[in-house]
């Protein structure tokens, strides 16, 4: 409810307190608009003021403070049609389980990769398809897909390719996809430019043509949205006459766990989204997510807190230091058995990553604080080392931001001259598009992401330009 100013004297000091323990003045958080937004609130929805006051500092509309306090799915959930190629994939999607067809799923390697995975999975066999997870491994092969790994998918018989949380730049790998006959249908939500790779469709809210309004969703919202209109077009056709369709609500604790882990905007659907979702975790009827939640020590009801500190770290480092794949192995398993020992070994290497975290921040640290020196330092962080573990720089970017105020990059260094590294941004600071641009200027080999996160790959020799760059583009 308040703001600490230093030097405003526009307003009356609030509980008339003009220089705080800090020394600091108070300020009302809200200005003349503001305060009438939250007054209208109050009185048109019986919200208390206090209540209302929070709401309209958080820029909650008054039409929408309903739907923010209780955010129903029934009244919040889309037309999946809304968003631009949908019925097209879906279309495809329901061709192909009709058909027979032999169904590959492509996921990235973080949370929202795997409950996106796990999600597209698990529906696939309730529809009688038992689908096969393909998540490429973080070192190796780096985000999203290869042309070796399409490969390997069409020899293994694969007809249709589904790309969850990434794809949406992948040209290479997705002509030869279509090259080797394999049809792909991509279903992402990290930004993109106007040109998009050849597949048979592309959902994602962030294609500039997309006009959904539904671009703060997490890749596993779009995978869920994605369910609900093929699950509608098998309706349509009769394909479950004689056979019981599947309760997609009861896969929304997946959903929960993406979009808290993946740091979307808690507003709308994914409110919405999160908000049931709890509910079905609390019912423990996925059994992966149980077994995680056994050994994280998760005590009570889970709450964003727990998914986002607890849960999700664990899943994480599977794709950080270990096999990628475990996380949506996980979470899309059945097996009492098999759940306890992934869930095990998933918490073994997330102590394994702490450690090789708490050593990689405090070189980090030292050297964003020599960057910065006595002045302001940059507008971006850049920090990189040949000491370190590429699959933990994401957590040490996130940590460097926090600590500095500032959008942040960490780089780990490679023996063969390139730098694997990640990106995370301040509100304000798209760190996708200046990555995208560092990419277009030819200072880095690849990159990409989205407003809040980025990850790119540039040779050793280009640091010293990427930090003049990002620095003036930010």
């Amino acid at each position: 409810m308040l703001q600490t100013l230093n030097t405003s004297q526009d307003r009356r000091a609030f509980l008339g307190v003009e220089q705080s323990l800090t020394g600091r003045r108070w300020a009302e958080r809200l200005d003349g608009e503001a305060a009438r937004v939250a007054q209208a609130m109050a009185q048109r929805h019986g919200i208390s003021d206090i209540v209302a006051r929070v709401l309209a500092g958080r820029g909650v509309a008054t039409d929408d403070a309903p739907d923010f306090l209780d955010p129903a799915l029934k009244r919040l959930m889309p037309d999946p049609s809304l968003l631009t190629d949908m019925d097209a994939a879906a279309a495809r999607i329901a061709d192909a389980i009709t058909g027979g067809e032999a169904i590959a799923i492509f996921g990235d390697y973080d949370v929202d990769g795997a409950t996106s995975s796990a999600l597209m999975l698990r529906f696939l066999r309730a529809a009688g398809c038992d689908a096969t997870v393909y998540i490429p491994d973080r070192i190796f092969e780096g985000y999203g897909p290869n042309p070796e790994a399409m490969g390997k998918l069409a020899e293994g018989g694969a007809k249709l390719v589904i790309c969850v949380d990434c794809g949406s730049t992948s040209f290479e790998a997705l002509a030869e996809a279509r090259r080797l006959g394999l049809g792909v249908v991509v279903i992402d939500h990290h930004q993109v430019g106007a040109e998009l790779p050849p597949a048979e469709a592309v959902v994602n809210p962030n294609r500039q043509d997309d006009l959904s309004g539904l671009g703060h969703l997490a890749a596993v919202g779009v995978t869920f949205l994605t369910v609900v209109a093929v699950n509608r077009v098998l309706r349509a056709r009769g394909f479950f006459n004689g056979r019981a369709a599947p309760d997609l609500l009861q896969w929304l604790d997946l959903v929960a766990l993406g979009t808290v882990c993946d740091v979307v905007p808690l507003i709308g659907l994914n409110r919405a989204f999160v908000t049931k979702g709890l509910l079905a975790m609390g019912r423990r009827e996925n059994r992966g997510l149980a077994a995680l939640a056994d050994v994280a020590r998760l005590g009570g009801p889970p709450s964003p807190y727990h998914l986002g500190f607890m849960l999700g770290p664990r899943i994480n480092a599977g794709g950080r230091i270990g096999d990628a794949a475990l996380g949506a192995r996980l979470l899309a398993t059945d097996d009492a058995e098999a759940s306890a020992t992934i869930a095990a070994e998933l918490d073994r290497l997330n102590r394994e990553r702490q450690v090789l975290e708490t050593a990689m921040l405090e070189e980090a640290v030292a050297e964003a604080e020599a960057e910065i020196g006595a002045g302001p330092g940059p507008a971006v962080l850049v920090t990189a080392s040949d000491r370190w573990h590429p699959g933990v720089v994401g957590l040490i970017a996130s940590r460097l931001k926090d600590r500095f105020q500032r959008p942040s990059l960490a780089i780990a260094l490679q023996p063969n001259g390139l730098g694997a590294g990640s990106g995370r941004s301040v509100a304000g600071v798209d760190l996708g598009r200046a990555v995208r641009r560092a990419v277009d200027q030819g200072i880095a080999v690849k990159g990409g992401g989205h407003a809040m996160a980025a990850g790119l790959t540039i040779e050793r020799g280009r640091l010293a330009d990427l930090r003049a760059f990002l620095s003036a583009e930010a």
